[in-house]
């Protein structure tokens, strides 16, 4: 797939997106167009931003990347990611926007409960899960992940690891594992990069996994490191044993643990489809 190329259908219109910085930036003129009645979104958008940014001297949600423009040439254009799509959202006055911005509303009342109930967060998680077709047994391990992650997260963020180091960090982990990088894995399972690689994964990478990462918690702790370095050797240290696992157990089965199978391969088709675009009504989002 041309992922510079990708376009979404949004209330059955084309929004064109590029992949830009690791996530997904969406036209802000096809946003507008889909959610107002305007005759020249250009126009409006322009004086949205005037009014609601540039007027009131707040940084700009926007950047300016090339997108395909109807004479198929690529031209710059203002885009945002997903947050601030939402953004954008809330600054259309239009009955169009209205479902979406009550929608913003329950999420955010969501989060607020979760915050102070987690168990809010793993139930909707679960539903989540159910909802794409997958096996309670699956659905299980991926939530033990998910709180291993957290964990470990927690520990890099009181210990000076910030922004993109986590996604570095994770690199390491997972590279020492499996033998291949986050985004080397997804594009070995043929799964799309803006997608989260441990949805694909099967029981034993999952499994895997965690230990690479809960190891890598507690070898952190032990050495009490500080800042990037030290915390990447133990993140090396920890995807070290995680490997060690694999290797022998790849040993004693004769088969290889590192799949090429991933969530819609593994499920079958039709249903795994149909699954996934109910979990995505639960979750919501532009697509």
């Amino acid at each position: 797939m041309a992922i510079d190329n990708a376009l979404v259908v949004f209330q059955d219109k084309k929004i064109r997106r590029t992949w830009h910085d690791n996530e997904w930036y969406y036209s802000v003129v096809d946003i507008v167009e889909v959610l107002t009645d305007s005759p020249n979104p250009r126009q409006y958008w322009g004086k949205t931003k005037n009014r609601e940014f540039t007027a009131l001297e707040l940084y700009p949600i926007w950047v300016r990347l090339k997108l395909s423009a109807e004479d198929g040439k690529l031209r710059i254009t203002d885009c945002v990611n997903t947050k601030n799509a939402f953004r954008l959202i809330q600054s259309i006055p239009s009955r169009k926007a209205e479902p979406f911005k009550q929608w913003l509303a329950q999420l955010a009342q969501e989060r607020v409960d979760e915050i102070q109930n987690p168990e809010l967060a793993q139930d909707r998680a679960k539903r989540y899960y159910e909802l794409k077709g997958y096996p309670k047994a699956w659905i299980d391990k991926r939530l033990r992940g998910i709180a291993v992650r957290q964990e470990l997260t927690d520990e890099w963020k009181g210990r000076g690891v910030a922004g993109k180091d986590y996604a570095i960090l994770t690199d390491e982990i997972t590279f020492s594992t499996f033998g291949k990088t986050v985004n080397d894995y997804k594009k070995f399972k043929g799964i799309n990069l803006s997608n989260p690689l441990r949805d694909h994964m099967t029981d034993w990478e999952l499994i895997l996994t965690m230990v690479g990462e809960k190891a890598t918690t507690d070898i952190t702790v032990a050495r009490n490191a500080r800042g990037f370095d030290q915390c990447e050797e133990s993140a090396h240290d920890g995807g070290q044993i995680a490997a060690n696992t694999r290797k022998e157990l790849e040993q004693k089965t004769g088969k290889t643990v590192v799949s090429s199978g991933n969530y819609i391969g593994l499920n079958g088709g039709k249903k795994a489809i149909e699954g996934k675009r109910n979990a995505e009504r639960l979750k919501g989002g532009l697509n």
